[in-house]
């Protein structure tokens, strides 16, 4: 490529744009479009040679051969950043593209609807160009269209325009898509699946009335046969469309557990690694947050544990960042939440990623905040004595706090709080006088006998002499 370039490749074929043979035209304009898409800068070379304005005018005068070509070279242009496809939008591009849009020819129609959704990826701007231009009701056509290279690329391009705003997905609905691609979930198609399931993903988000259309498009339970689909990315795009769906409101989680995606997503989780669980995992934490009924259907559903497993597979951190916010959506409710989250042994590996000094700023964070949302409901003490040992002071108070509230109403929890060393270990901590965490420790320490508390003192002196005698004599 760098060859290329400096012999002046762009000014050399920027005359057989123009040559009297039909195939010497086509050829040319190929080669632009794939020294285009290979970087910016020859990209910005071909605009700076203005030969997007003999493309554009091409479009709409030679044949589809020709105009499949161009259409590659403004899709080429277009691709590598918002300024570039702006150049191609002020060159008149867009008019010229929605013509090609309603060509008898499906290669011409898919090479155009590739160009107009690489413009409107960008931005808001770039998208509204595009529909103002009148580019969405025909790509809805072109979803109807029998070749299913078309159907992908046109569902692609209405993703990419219903990405940015609710008005823009609005704009995208008011045309009818909603329903042709409801009718696609289930194509044997696995591409053209990734781009239906997409699309409906990024109309869902933006609002409540959005995401109710896609759920009355009547998609659900048969969505969830695609979480067993072999292809990846549309198991991806199907809990990314739950995601979506049940972050809006109780209701629509509700739906979603009804017809079982709640059980479907736990198993999904199970037979995939990596970034293509995330979307799962966040959709666990959204249903969870809603409320205690829907917190719970996660955890008959078998998700806690699932979700632990994930935390400990996980390498990546904002993986472990986005798993730990969902254990602190579900365990935040009541003390039966926390005790699911508490038994699958979570809240120490929570505390280790928020003491871990490695650990990025985000994951301390959740894992911060998690702690914080389980440990005030927790009532189960033997999964919260362990923090007694490595918990730092701000997250002790929250843990010796617990122990405070429920071993005055346990006397069984109270002699295992001595046998196992708890009582002594509370003797340890430094806390100032006057604080909360004093506080919390006067407590514990008043549901003792006095004698109790004093010998457990004079353990801790003893140890403490007797290891102090073994460093001296060695």
């Amino acid at each position: 490529m760098d060859s290329l370039q400096n012999a002046g490749v762009m000014s050399l074929l920027r005359p057989l744009l123009l040559d009297v043979v039909p195939t010497i035209q086509q050829t040319a304009a190929l080669a632009l479009g794939r020294l285009a898409s290979y970087n910016e800068d020859l990209a910005e070379a071909v605009v700076k040679g203005d030969i997007l304005p003999q493309l554009i005018y091409s479009l709409a005068e030679q044949n589809r051969f020709y105009k499949k070509a161009a259409a590659f070279v403004l899709r080429a242009v277009a691709k590598h950043s918002p300024a570039l496809a702006q150049a191609v939008v002020d060159c008149g591009a867009l008019d010229a593209l929605v013509i090609s849009l309603e060509e008898f020819d499906p290669d011409v129609k898919e090479a155009a609807a590739w160009a107009l959704g690489y413009i409107a990826r960008h931005n808001a701007n770039l998208s509204q160009e595009v529909v103002d231009a009148g580019a969405v009701p025909l790509l809805v056509l072109c979803i109807q269209e029998p070749e299913v290279a078309l159907k992908r690329i046109a569902a692609s391009a209405l993703s990419d325009i219903a990405k940015h705003s609710p008005e823009l997905a609005q704009t995208v609905v008011d045309t009818g898509a909603i329903a042709h691609l409801a009718q696609m979930i289930l194509n044997p198609d696995a591409k053209l699946k990734r781009q239906v399931f997409s699309a409906l993903s990024q109309i869902s988000k933006h609002s409540v009335d959005l995401a109710e259309m896609v759920v009355e498009a009547e998609i659900f339970p048969a969505v969830l046969a695609c979480l067993r689909d072999p292809d990846e990315y549309v198991r991806k795009n199907v809990t990314t469309l739950m995601r979506e769906i049940t972050k809006h409101t109780p209701e629509l989680s509700q739906m979603i557990v009804n017809t079982g995606g709640v059980a479907a997503v736990v198993d999904y989780l199970g037979d995939s690694h990596g970034n293509v669980r995330l979307s799962g995992i966040m959709m666990l934490g959204y249903v969870a947050a809603h409320s205690e009924n829907l917190a719970m259907a996660v955890i008959v559903s078998k998700g806690v544990p699932q979700l632990a497993l994930c935390l400990s597979e996980e390498p990546e951190e904002h993986i472990k960042a986005a798993i730990a916010w969902a254990f602190g959506q579900i365990g935040r409710h009541t003390p039966e939440h926390a005790r699911a989250v508490a038994t699958a042994n979570v809240l120490p590996n929570l505390l280790a990623l928020y003491m871990d000094t490695d650990s990025s700023e985000d994951l301390q964070v959740k894992a911060k905040k998690a702690l914080k949302s389980i440990l005030p409901k927790c009532t189960y003490l033997p999964a919260l004595e362990p923090l007694l040992y490595e918990a730092p002071s701000n997250i002790l108070k929250h843990v010796v706090c617990q122990f405070s509230k429920v071993l005055p109403r346990d006397s069984k929890a109270r002699r295992l709080f001595v046998t196992s060393g708890g009582l002594k270990k509370v003797q340890e901590i430094k806390a100032d006088p006057g604080s909360a965490l004093q506080e919390y420790i006067n407590s514990i320490n008043s549901c003792y006998p006095e004698e109790i508390v004093p010998y457990c003192y004079y353990k801790l002196v003893t140890n403490v002499i007797r290891t102090v005698k073994r460093n001296v004599s060695s």
